[in-house]
């Protein structure tokens, strides 16, 4: 096998790297730099400028000018909020659409713009190792979903790429972090606050296996949300010191340049806070008499940023809840990405797990080192590790009464295959409608619906179908859904290329949901179950009953109807102990009358045979 790169595709910057004699390098592009920014320029005609090239134009051509492109990945038009649009780019996105970047009256995807990236990655690798590549190894946040995981490997193929694997960002790092540590048997985070996004995730590692214990994190939060609260005070005290009736907020965030300066200069100062306790922001000739300048301290950052970097605290606690440990057990915290940098996530960090940081490995290179590391694993060049993937939300389909069945539960190590055995509720039923369902509700109407497909079968009476249904996550995430008729062995395969469309915002809102309904939800579960076992006893006991109405005395004829009358008056209160108990006694008093059928039946059989 040829070599295998390992890109990690950042929000802000992107990297690649490669196994070479069994160490990981950071590739440098043709300027020196190994950090490529994410960030691609179209000209009105000639060959897009990307990475530096493209961060030189992007002030003064900044409506031409593409970044931060990962946040749009997958996304549909409906997921679009206004803290999307705070970009100086035209972006569209209208109901189910996807999301579209509209340049000289070209329509370019998310995945066209990221693989002008990948490419410019692909080069730089091909220089450096004078060979051609055409396989990767691409990093994704924890919490992408499908539809974004396919998104990213469509980007790169369309870079020219065969992607080997796709890899959550907080993995790799962890294999960059464990590499010389493959005989400690340790627990660590990893605590990710990238551009774009941010992951936690717990793993464990034990003589070269690296498992993934726990995952949590938000694909729309990270420094770019940093940057725009800095923006924005600056607005409003530019705003305030022009005093100008031509000046007010609306303008200023319709002039695309002057919102590209200020863009520039609040990321400039965030950085340059990191070691400096305060930094004076200019923007010269805003206007022909009026220039704008600022001080900005560390403390004022600190107070601004708090709020975005407090976000991180639920998910870092539903991460080790999940993983089921206690702080005390972990023994590292690695950060990773480059807003880690800033002192006010180190000390968030410090507080939350209450020890120091380890800050041994680059945190902007540690995602694309352990990308590298995966690749030399697929390849052969690295051996000895086994690294071991968690999906985040249960997987599973609608069941009879509109209940979820999970089939993968969530935190299931990847790749897994799991199956139920299924039948029909319904006699007759010649298809079965499978529903493949996301999400952590009992009930699933409140989960997110990943697709239908039917699967038709011979009829006959409920209860006579065998369905099998078999879910199959691969490496990269992706779910493939199997359903098979046992008898006639009819079968559909489905991959679910865009399961669940949604954002992270809303999988935090399915689990915190699931939290908090889950007494409500589990009282709904138990009582359609009840309510199902109770619809399937009464018609069972009528269809008896009416079959042997001579063979059986009155007495018991009408000890069964008061029985049956039990469960009706229990179907009508609503009332689970109640319907629970009525079942019973009804399961209990037609004992008798089953075995009385069973001797009708054969003594019919007899007859039939002659014998009787």
């Amino acid at each position: 096998m040829g070599k295998i790169v390992g890109i990690d595709l950042g929000t802000t910057n992107s990297l690649v790297a490669v196994m070479d004699l069994g160490i990981p390098i950071v590739i440098a592009d043709n300027e020196g730099s190994r950090l490529t920014p994410s960030v691609v320029h179209f000209p009105e005609s000639g060959e897009p400028a990307i990475g530096h090239a493209a961060n030189r134009v992007r002030v003064l051509k900044s409506s031409e000018t593409v970044y931060s492109v990962k946040r749009f990945m997958g996304r549909r038009g409906s997921e679009m909020t206004q803290d999307d649009l705070f970009v100086t780019y035209p972006v569209e996105g209208h109901g189910n659409g996807p999301v579209k970047i509209n340049i000289h009256g070209r329509a370019y995807s998310p995945e066209e713009v990221s693989s002008f990236i990948l490419k410019k990655l692909k080069a730089d690798a091909e220089s450096y190792l004078g060979e051609k590549v055409d396989q990767a190894v691409i990093t994704v946040p924890a919490y992408f979903n499908d539809a974004q995981r396919n998104a990213t490997i469509k980007a790169g193929e369309l870079a020219g790429f065969k992607v080997e694997r796709i890899v959550n960002e907080p993995t790799a790092a962890a294999l960059a972090y464990g590499l010389d540590k493959l005989k400690d048997k340790t627990k660590i985070a990893v605590y990710d606050l990238g551009g774009g996004t941010f992951d936690i995730s717990i793993l464990e590692m034990n003589e070269g296996t690296f498992q993934v214990l726990s995952t949590n994190g938000n694909t729309r939060l990270g420094g770019d949300d940093i940057d725009k609260v800095i923006i924005d005070l600056l607005i409003n005290r530019l705003v305030a010191d022009a005093q100008s009736q031509e000046i007010t907020e609306p303008s200023v965030k319709k002039n695309g340049e002057l919102m590209s300066r200020l863009r520039e200069e609040s990321e400039k100062a965030k950085i340059r806070l990191s070691t400096e306790e305060s930094v004076e922001i200019i923007i010269p000739f805003v206007t022909s008499t009026f220039s704008f300048s600022f001080k900005l301290t560390r403390e004022t950052l600190d107070s601004i940023g708090k709020p975005i970097v407090d976000k991180t605290r639920q998910h870092c606690i539903r991460a080790i809840s999940d993983a089921k440990i206690k702080l005390e057990d972990l023994t590292q915290i690695i950060l990773v990405g480059g807003q880690t940098r800033m002192p006010l996530v180190r000390t968030f960090v410090a507080d939350f797990f209450q020890k120091s940081p380890n800050v041994s490995i680059n945190p902007d290179e540690a995602v694309a080192v352990g990308a590298a590391i995966q690749a030399g694993i697929l390849s052969g060049a690295v051996s000895n590790i086994l690294l071991l993937d968690i999906t985040p939300l249960s997987l599973g389909i609608e069941t009879f009464g509109g209940l979820m069945n999970a089939i993968i539960p969530r935190n299931t190590t990847i790749p897994v295959k799991a199956g139920e055995l299924f039948t029909n509720a319904v006699s007759n039923q010649k298809l079965m409608k499978i529903h493949v369902l996301q999400g952590e509700r009992e009930l699933a109407k409140d989960n997110w619906s990943l697709g239908n497909f039917d699967l038709e079968f011979e009829p006959g009476p409920a209860g006579a179908a065998r369905v099998g249904v078999q879910f199959e996550i691969d490496a990269n995430g992706i779910l493939h859904v199997l359903a098979r008729d046992v008898k006639s062995g009819k079968q559909k395969i489905v991959e679910m290329k865009s399961a669940v469309d949604v954002d992270d915002t809303e999988v935090q809102k399915m689990i915190e949901e699931s939290l908090e309904n889950a007494l409500d939800d589990m009282t709904e579960r138990q009582w359609i179950e009840a309510k199902i076992k109770a619809g399937e006893m009464l018609r069972a006991t009528r269809h008896a009953l009416a079959e042997l109405h001579h063979q059986i005395s009155a007495e018991m004829k009408l000890q069964i109807e008061t029985l049956m009358s039990g469960v009706e008056s229990a179907l009508e209160k609503k009332s689970i102990p109640d319907l629970k108990k009525a079942n019973a006694a009804l399961d209990e008093g037609t004992v008798e009358l089953a075995n009385v059928l069973m001797d009708h039946a054969m003594e019919e059989a007899l007859k039939k045979k002659g014998i009787l």
